[in-house]
């Protein structure tokens, strides 16, 4: 499993590629034109006490803080999905997870499925955060000691870990509950 990070993923909806990606989805073009008014020339300044900066307007994006833009970001990535019957993406606005099934120590289509995401992100002026994107080995035959490829994206060798925390659930190698059910009960404690 390769848990993706984006550097500033709703800053970088371009409104153009986004009402393009609307119209073939079906929507008819005057919410797309909605849409495309609504994301473009966005005044933005900032309010300390009575000193304002300087307003800056803005034409790609999505407002921070908008209830729109995590469906408008969903929208934009709805065409990243998987090309290969062994592999899933799984998203959920800005959480992205890329998993594959890896049959008799072939993982060329995981990997391929990889070059194919880091290649979307590029058409799509999506920049992947390799220091923040994790990869989770989840070997299920306990009967050989596997050893999987080093990940690289972009020239970087993405940090391979025993568990990690996706939507809120402690994801572990071995799929037990123990790491996530320990969070929680140290949560409890601090709250008695």
């Amino acid at each position: 499993m390769l848990f993706v990070d984006y550097s500033s993923a709703f800053n970088t909806i371009i409104p153009s590629l986004l009402t393009t990606k609307l119209g073939d989805l079906g929507l008819h073009t005057s919410l797309c034109d909605w849409i495309s008014n609504f994301l473009r020339d966005r005044p933005q300044s900032v309010r300390v006490g009575n000193c304002a900066s300087s307003t800056l307007t803005l034409s790609t994006g999505a407002p921070q803080g908008c209830v729109l833009s995590p469906l408008l970001y969903s929208l934009h990535t709805y065409d990243c999905a998987a090309t290969s019957s062994s592999t899933i993406t799984v998203k959920f606005a800005d959480d992205t997870v890329v998993m594959g099934l890896i049959s008799d120590n072939d993982e060329r289509a995981y990997l391929e499925e990889i070059k194919h995401l880091e290649n979307w992100c590029q058409e799509n002026n999506l920049l992947l955060n390799v220091s923040k994107t994790k990869e989770l080995i989840v070997d299920c035959s306990k009967k050989q000691e596997r050893h999987y490829k080093p990940v690289r994206i972009s020239g970087t060798t993405v940090e391979r870990v025993d568990s990690f925390r996706y939507l809120g659930v402690h994801i572990s190698q071995d799929l037990s509950w123990s790491r996530h059910t320990n969070s929680l009960a140290k949560k409890a404690r601090q709250h008695l």
